[in-house]
């Protein structure tokens, strides 16, 4: 089974005129559930503030496969999960909770940043390992059906 991030209920004030959830709250669902794994790697809101090392995205592909609306509940699974030296690339995938409906998937590639010099940095070994124990233990459950599949420098 993916790794589960986080539960969501779909509020009014992120419904649009259509009366579903508007695309960019599917994206914000999405950016904050991926926090849950930024601070087990320490690369989140905590890093960035204590450490100024942080991770910035740079390229997002995103479905939206069936609609969610308001007072639905939502749950986001991390699908996926790769890096080399300096980047990230995973993917995250929003299943509304009561008809288990994949509603949106979204891949991302990210870069670890020196908040400091506002450059691309390379991780440090302590998060290396944080990642490569994940991705060791969780790997057999990843998907396949990738995009960015060779945006990583290995």
């Amino acid at each position: 089974m993916p790794e589960f991030l986080k539960t969501y209920k779909i509020t009014k004030d992120w419904v649009d005129y259509n009366n579903h959830l508007n695309m960019a709250y599917y994206v914000l669902i999405f950016d904050k559930a991926w926090e849950v794994m930024l601070e087990k790697f320490q690369m989140g809101e905590t890093s960035a503030k204590e450490t100024n090392k942080s991770t910035m995205v740079v390229e997002t592909h995103t479905t939206y496969n069936n609609e969610v609306k308001e007072n639905e509940d939502v749950d986001v699974f991390l699908t996926y999960l790769d890096h080399d030296k300096k980047r990230l690339h995973y993917k995250l995938e929003m299943i509304e909770k009561s008809t288990q409906k994949l509603s949106a998937t979204i891949e991302m590639i990210s870069l670890y940043v020196d908040l400091k010099e506002r450059r691309v940095a390379e991780f440090e070994k302590d998060k290396l390992k944080l990642m490569d124990n994940f991705i060791s233990t969780n790997k057999s459950q990843f998907t396949s059906d990738l995009k960015f599949t060779s945006k990583l420098k290995k």
